[in-house]
């Protein structure tokens, strides 16, 4: 290791962490969570808090074993601090700061090992700040860092791990590999094996890519560091299979890993080549210089398998078996998802600092790039200018005045004026010849996220979430007697968490309605906080207005309590229920509850 002046190196982190907490951090709090999944992860780590029971997290009365612990121990560790409800009134800042510490610790980590050893044609100040923007403001990071699920968490927990495995191969010192152990542990924990498999793909890529691996391999000390890792991770998969046996089997290594490996789940099915095209996204808007970096990293990698390599100078190669070993893991993978590249993204944005140290301003390469970077800044300002073009286009039958609440709200103005400038100064960045365009134009990009973010996350929530909460508020004041809530059409995994009930959720079709009538009578949810009362004459329905219109709901008597949104609120009695579902039976027609997965969001 290179050691630095420490005053440079603390200045350095500094800077990455004022950019990191505004990107993270800013406004974490002020909306509401975003349907469909990360209610589901609030709702079981905010019971954990409020039961005690921190093995098992269960959702709505089900178990949900879709994710091992870690990320609702996190989560229930926040909602478990004094006067919870009062700085965090959605219970958004609780769910989210997990993926948002995640990323920032990784963004740190990024910063200070390219600090601490800097590669071949480094600009030792510059160069790690590049790389931390590059991941944090990467835009799928964007998103994720502030959405409460675990995609960030697990990025962030197997990037550190991978980065201090590289930092103890490339260190002198005889300092222990423990810490990248503990973070492996934390990943595995956060969503299972694959961290593990990931981890094993890249180191093992690498070690093959140098001469003297036996001497690495044992500088990261496996034996005692794999025991390590199974000692912090594996005991809540071996309690959670001695307590539920079979059912936690079949469901998270049966179905939530293996079967989603190897056939495709929920619709998620995508061609071969899905990640390559997300890659091309999650890089944007300086995705060239990517590709740039890579193409460097490869090279480098030939000329030094054919000399002596120095490991110290081996990051970019590092990055790009991590890169690679997440494409081709994923990319063989029946069912794919955006979010699936997240742990890709680390390493590309350290790949992007490659390209940044080695581009020459009066470069064949420097002129290409900045050509093809500048003509994709300029169709993103065009897109928006011919907005008219697309608005239309938009159809979200829960937002259905979106088109017009963005250009009413200015965004659409706020976007046109930002990115027509942005583009401007990238132009004149590029006539000037500046070596340092990429970091001033991160810096632009910095300011502009913060500016443009805010008020997208401000309408999406008014428009999308505030009905589900202003409902939610009036189930809670006008429930007789522990009434059972049900919800009809469209699912929204919210309303259980926001009105704190258990939700039967059931389509708008005939077999919905017969399954809701069956099962009140068969279901029960117990060890709930509220438990309803099964037995009582009524039950309240949250129905959306397009499945209001449907005959066998809007010919069954109701009482209308409430409409927000697209969301109405009923009061139906039982019998009246029972007796439409009689008649709907002798139709022809029959429940199917019983043959799916009930709530399986």
């Amino acid at each position: 290791m290179i050691f630095l002046n420490s005053k440079k190196r603390l200045f350095n982190s500094i800077i990455i962490l004022i950019s990191g907490i505004i990107i993270f951090f800013l406004g974490l709090g002020n909306t509401g969570l975003v349907d469909e999944t990360p209610p589901l992860f609030a709702a079981a780590a905010r019971g954990m808090s409020e039961s005690g029971d921190w093995l098992t997290p269960k959702v709505n009365g089900i178990f949900r074993f879709d994710k091992p612990p870690l990320i609702y121990w996190l989560m229930g560790f926040f909602y478990s601090l004094p006067k919870n409800e009062i700085w965090d009134s959605f219970g958004t800042l609780s769910a989210r700061l997990p993926s948002a510490l995640g990323s920032l610790f990784l963004m740190l980590i990024i910063g200070d090992t390219l600090f601490c050893w800097p590669q071949k044609g480094d600009r030792q100040f510059l160069t790690p700040i590049v790389a931390s923007l590059g991941f944090a403001l990467s835009p799928l990071i964007i998103i994720w860092s502030r959405t409460a699920v675990s995609d960030a968490l697990l990025t962030g927990t197997l990037g550190i791990s991978l980065l201090l495995f590289w930092r103890r191969m490339a260190s002198e010192n005889n300092d222990q590999c423990i810490s990248a152990w503990v973070f492996l542990g934390f990943a595995i924990l956060t969503k299972g094996p694959v961290a593990f498999v990931l981890v094993l793909f890249t180191i093992t890529s690498f070690l093959i890519s140098q001469k003297n691996w036996k001497t690495l391999l044992g500088k990261i000390n496996p034996k005692k560091g794999f025991l390590i890792t199974t000692l912090i991770s594996v005991p809540w998969y071996i309690l959670e299979l001695i307590k539920e046996g079979k059912p936690f089997w079949d469901n998270f290594f049966g179905y939530h890993n293996f079967q989603r490996y190897t056939s495709v789940v929920n619709n998620h099915a995508e061609p071969f080549w899905f990640f390559i095209y997300i890659m091309i996204l999650a890089s944007l808007p300086y995705t060239p210089f990517l590709f740039h970096g890579i193409y460097k990293a490869f090279k480098d990698f030939l000329k030094s398998s054919k000399e002596s390599c120095n490991i110290t100078e081996s990051l970019y190669t590092f990055s790009l078996c991590w890169l690679i070993s997440v494409l081709i893991f994923f990319s063989l993978s029946a069912t794919k998802l955006p979010s699936y590249w997240l742990p890709a993204i680390p390493a590309g944005a350290i790949l992007i600092s490659n390209s940044f140290i080695n581009l020459k301003s009066l470069s064949k390469s420097y002129l290409y790039l900045w050509t093809l970077n500048i003509l994709i800044l300029f169709g993103v300002s065009m897109a928006f200018f011919f907005s008219n073009n697309w608005l239309s286009l938009i159809n979200d039958p829960e937002m259905p005045n979106l088109a017009s609440e963005l250009i009413s709200s200015g965004i659409i103005f706020k976007a046109k004026l930002f990115f027509s400038s942005f583009t401007l100064f990238a132009i004149i960045l590029f006539f000037a010849k500046s070596r340092k365009i990429l970091f001033y134009l991160q810096v632009s990009l910095l300011i502009g996220q913060s500016f443009l973010m805010s008020p997208i996350r401000k309408l999406a929530d008014t428009s999308r979430q505030l009905p589900l909460r202003n409902i939610s508020e009036l189930i809670v004041e006008i429930r007789e007697g522990r009434e059972t809530l049900a919800m009809i059409g469209i699912r929204k995994p919210s309303l259980n968490y926001y009105s704190r009930q258990i939700v039967f959720y059931e389509p708008n079709s005939e077999e919905g309605l017969i399954n809701l009538s069956d099962r009140l009578n068969t279901d029960r949810r117990e060890n709930y906080e509220d438990q309803p009362d099964y037995e009582y004459k009524s039950l309240l329905v949250v129905i959306d207005e397009y499945s209001a219109r449907h005959e066998q709901w809007s010919n069954i008597n109701h009482q209308k309590l409430g409409k927000f949104g697209i969301y109405n609120l009923w009061r139906i009695q039982k019998s009246d229920l029972n007796k439409y579902s009689k008649f709907l039976v002798n139709s022809g027609y029959k429940s199917d509850w019983k043959n799916r997965k009930v709530e399986n969001f």
